[in-house]
């Protein structure tokens, strides 16, 4: 079995996998890490503005010598951008430090700041062709509902919190109502509750010869839920790809599911302490 895509609401086909860079500024790092993921057969590349890693992935393309047809690239406004102005300025930035002429997914980072006036700025980008599709992350259930209500494009993707720990049923169904797209960051749960060795995944595993890794990115992709692992090293690289030759058991499924904590234990964003530090952040004089 080979990659399996997803259409987004707009037309646009993107892989149901991806690699994510977050967590690696190094240059020449994140430049070898994102160069070995393509080689590996990744062909969507996840980054952002806040990760100041751009520069890196674009050079990682560059080396690669693929078409640029066959790759996915996303990258994300972040918060200190937010606004209709600032969106225009800050996807300009991103597109140079790539060096590319468009992305194929632009992103509000987190629902902070005028993300209302950013997204109008998004819409027009789109138009323009500067961005294939638009989108957010971090949108949870009333926020997302509330911005479908209001803007003229509803988000191509939503990009959150979702692995067999933090399962968020109902913000799949209220995503699904809107013909929103999900996508799992920290789809193995930044290695936190043991995934990678739990009893429950490596049961599942041994019956397919697999990981409990593997078992946990399966879980979200027959979930409808596109996944964008990370990792530093060549054959984990390889591993999380390699989950396209299986398929689990409704019961399996089922069996996940039941892990569900029903909350984050990485981020908490009704955490004014939070909110703040994400405000106090900034990537730009």
């Amino acid at each position: 079995m080979a990659m399996e895509y997803v259409k987004l609401n707009n037309g646009v086909t993107m892989p149901l996998e991806g690699f994510g860079v977050f967590q690696i500024p190094d240059r020449d790092e994140c430049e070898h890490v994102v160069l070995e993921a393509l080689e590996a057969g990744y062909r969507l590349i996840d980054t952002a503005a806040v990760y100041g890693n751009e520069e890196a992935v674009g050079a990682a393309i560059r080396r690669s010598g693929l078409p640029r047809e066959e790759l996915f690239v996303t990258t994300k406004l972040w918060v200190q951008d937010a606004s209709y102005e600032g969106a225009k300025s800050a996807l300009r930035s991103s597109l140079e430090k790539l060096g590319l002429e468009h992305v194929d997914l632009y992103l509000v980072h987190q629902p902070m700041g005028d993300y209302h006036g950013a997204y109008r700025a998004m819409e027009e980008m789109c138009r323009q062709g500067v961005t294939r599709a638009i989108g957010v992350a971090n949108f949870y259930p009333a926020v997302l509902a509330d911005l479908c209500e209001t803007a003229g494009t509803v988000p191509a993707v939503n990009q959150v919190e979702l692995h067999p720990f933090f399962a968020q049923a109902a913000a799949l169904e209220n995503m699904r109502a809107y013909g929103v797209h999900p996508q799992a960051w920290g789809p193995l749960a930044e290695g936190k509750h043991g995934i990678f060795t739990h009893a429950v995944l490596a049961g599942i595993g041994e019956r397919y010869g697999k990981s409990p890794a593997q078992v946990a990115l399966r879980w979200n992709v027959q979930r409808g839920v596109s996944v964008i692992p990370k990792s530093v090293h060549r054959d984990r690289m390889a591993e999380n790809f390699d989950i396209w030759d299986f398929a689990l058991t409704d019961d399996e499924m089922g069996a996940i599911a039941k892990m569900d904590l029903g909350h984050s234990e990485i981020v908490d964003h009704g955490d004014p302490a939070f909110v703040k530090m994400l405000h106090g952040l900034k990537i730009h004089d």
